[in-house]
């Protein structure tokens, strides 16, 4: 199962991964018919090791963590991982767990289409 990533310009890309390409025999390039179809439950988000270690070593944040959803909880990762300087990333980091640690359950302004913020863009042919 894959899932769509903001591209920042209102709609998604899929990222097609090594095991994806070769379960399909298929390469870069190759034109290939995709069906798409919605899931009943939206998949766990993958969380950046330094974000899941930050959370561990805050307590306080596994309640709030646990009760958010699983949309929220990726605008929580796409926030942090969106931040283009790892000062910038640990600061986000920090304030992450200081809003979960008090109660926040979903990161406020903060543009998860990346449109206006331009944080997110689908890879380009040469970066395949």
């Amino acid at each position: 199962m894959a899932t769509l990533d903001p591209d920042g310009q209102l709609s998604h890309w899929l990222k097609v991964s090594k095991e994806l390409q070769d379960a399909a025999s298929v390469m870069a390039g190759d034109l290939v018919t995709l069906d798409i179809e919605p899931v009943d439950k939206e998949p766990e988000p993958e969380i950046p090791l330094n974000l899941q270690q930050a959370l561990a070593a805050t307590p306080a944040t596994q309640s709030v963590g646990d009760d958010t959803t699983t949309i929220a909880g990726l605008d929580w990762i796409h926030w942090v991982i969106s931040a283009k300087q790892s000062k910038t990333r640990a600061k986000r980091i920090s304030d992450a767990c200081n809003m979960l640690s008090s109660g926040k359950r979903r990161v406020c302004c903060f543009d998860p289409s990346g449109f206006y913020s331009k944080a997110f863009c689908a890879p380009q042919a040469a970066e395949c």
